[in-house]
């Protein structure tokens, strides 16, 4: 961990994760096709994953790619999954390296072939690695998530007297994560869009008008700021609040 100006160190969140929107506008305000946004936005996944590994962040969450996306057109979606796969190939090393375990969650089997081979091999490459998560939403929604969790649940011989948040929480894509202190969105819309909506219970919500392509380190930290300045009162007073230890 390093130094950043402003930024406590003994307050910095355990997971964080990013709604990573603009990219769209982004390039059209640039007089290009929406997948050249999205080729941009590879480096602000970048500059985040920097940025949280410098400080400490254990876990990041990048909301990569919605189930509600596969209704895009398909000359974009194409791109788009042509895209994951090539930068999976280019920055599996330098995960790897940098010690960097890559993770993904959502209806992965929907994704193209060839894509979820470059994944899983990715995944496979990085699984010992422990110095941060990086957890791909790929092919996800929270309401799917759900809805497979209710599914899983009713097919097994769990009583309903027996069912409560915890073992909810069990069938989750999510299961062995920590709940997001932080949720990030930038683009300057102030949605959730269906992600992560059971485990941001509590977040703290932070939205941003900067467009994803152009999201840096500074950018980062300027979220860690602002998390540091809340109190987090989980629906309690501020007399009762308890600051859950940082894992």
């Amino acid at each position: 961990m390093v130094d950043i100006e402003g930024i406590d160190q003994n307050n910095i969140p355990n997971h964080v994760a990013i709604i990573m929107d603009g990219n769209g506008r982004w390039a059209r305000e640039k007089g290009h096709e929406r997948i050249f946004g999205h080729l941009n936005g590879v480096e602000a996944v970048r500059a985040s994953l920097k940025a949280a590994r410098k400080i400490g962040v254990k876990f990041l969450t990048l909301y990569a790619f919605s189930t509600e996306n596969w209704n895009r057109p398909k000359e974009e979606v194409d791109a788009l999954m042509d895209l994951l796969v090539k930068t999976i190939v280019e920055e599996v090393k330098d995960l790897h390296e940098n010690k960097v375990k890559l993770r993904a969650i959502g209806s992965l089997d929907s994704l193209p072939e060839a894509c979820r081979k470059e994944l899983d091999e990715a995944v496979e490459q990085t699984k010992d690695n422990g110095e941060v998560e990086l957890v791909l939403a790929l092919s996800y929604s929270a309401r799917w998530e759900i809805v497979e969790a209710i599914r899983k649940i009713a097919a097994s011989d769990v009583k309903s007297e027996d069912i409560d948040e915890s073992l909810v929480a069990e069938y989750l894509a999510t299961r062995d994560l920590p709940d997001p202190e932080l949720m990030i969105r930038t683009s300057g819309e102030q949605r959730i869009s269906n992600f992560l909506l059971w485990q941001i219970a509590y977040s703290e919500l932070y939205f941003t008008p900067k467009f994803w392509p152009d999201f840096r380190e500074d950018d980062f930290y300027d979220a860690i700021r602002d998390y540091q300045r809340r109190q987090r009162r989980f629906g309690k007073t501020s007399e009762q609040v308890i600051i859950p230890e940082q894992e």
